[in-house]
């Protein structure tokens, strides 16, 4: 175990991170402070670390394991063989559909408007020059891999520069992976992101992340990019895209739910090019909840936790 988790007695939470995270992980003291004062026993555990006992929690909550991106189906299988032992939150089989941004083609298909998106699988590399020429004909846009975390490996590009582009998506290609591309809405650049947090189904609070990807900057060398945040006020088209979104994975991942809601959520949006809010992202996997924005979040994360446990 992690320095903190490595007792006689496992605690009742322990609360899944990656090797060096959870000192960088701002959410991390508010949230075991939140629980501390619930007296409900946690701790911070390495998702890789071989000497973790899963199975004597009694429920394990995945939180920064921000370095899953490059071995995937390694962390799909952990989710998997944690869940075959204790109660793990979010489930196994919402993670494994989660990491792979693949998901948002699927959400697309159900009706939901999200950010338009061409996705290159592995082994087409060559459909690359004429993918990224039909994007880049309404403008600035962006490359990412479907499977990433923290905006690593992603570039925004001027039409201009389709060399710079083509270099990216190769290497993404190249190391297997599947390659989106993105329009970039200008939208990011005059508002940010709005993300609305939600924990057992329930709003907890808003917040705007300022722009990430500035023109000609490379791609994150870092585990993550840094991020400029601050509370944000929210109106009913966001919220009902959100909660409509919830409703939808719940409804597919039923069975894995136990009847139960997500544990967390996160959901990312921008506005398009006449104000409509549309998804960015569906985080519900390791996502940052930013609960310094919203002093009373802390303990609706406690909370949810220890209904879980029935505390």
């Amino acid at each position: 175990m992690g320095a903190d988790a490595n007792q006689e007695r496992t605690p009742r939470v322990l609360l899944a991170t990656a090797e060096g995270s959870w000192d960088t992980d701002e959410d991390a003291g508010e949230l075991t402070s939140a629980l501390d004062a619930r007296d409900i026993p946690n701790a911070p555990a390495v998702w890789t670390d071989p000497r973790i006992r899963w199975d004597d929690a009694e429920l394990v909550v995945v939180r920064s394991t921000w370095d899953y991106a490059p071995r995937r189906d390694d962390f799909v299988s952990w989710a998997h063989r944690v869940q075959r032992g204790t109660r793990l939150a979010n489930p196994a089989a919402v993670i494994q559909w989660n990491t792979d941004k693949a998901y948002l083609g699927e959400l697309a298909e159900a009706g939901f408007p999200a950010v338009p998106t061409e996705f290159v699988e592995p082994g087409r590399a060559n459909l690359l020059p004429s993918v990224l020429r039909t994007v880049a004909e309404a403008g600035e846009f962006v490359v990412k891999p479907s499977v990433s975390a923290g905006s690593k490996d992603t570039g925004r590009f001027r039409p201009d520069e389709m060399d710079r582009a083509l270099r990216l998506a190769d290497a993404i290609s190249t190391g297997g992976r599947t390659v989106m591309v993105q329009p970039y809405l200008a939208s990011v650049d005059s508002e940010g992101e709005t993300g609305l947090v939600y924990f057992d189904g329930e709003f907890s609070h808003a917040f705007n992340k300022a722009r990430m990807l500035a023109p000609g900057d490379d791609p994150e060398p870092g585990l993550y990019a840094p991020e400029r945040i601050n509370p944000s006020d929210t109106d009913g088209v966001q919220h009902r895209l959100a909660e409509g979104l919830l409703e939808f994975v719940e409804g597919t991942f039923g069975d894995s739910l136990r009847g139960s809601p997500l544990l967390y959520a996160r959901v990312d949006m921008v506005g398009d090019d006449s104000g409509r809010p549309v998804l960015m992202e569906l985080e519900l996997t390791e996502p940052s909840w930013f609960l310094a924005t919203d002093p009373a979040s802390p303990d609706r994360a406690a909370a949810a936790i220890a209904a879980r446990l029935g505390h």
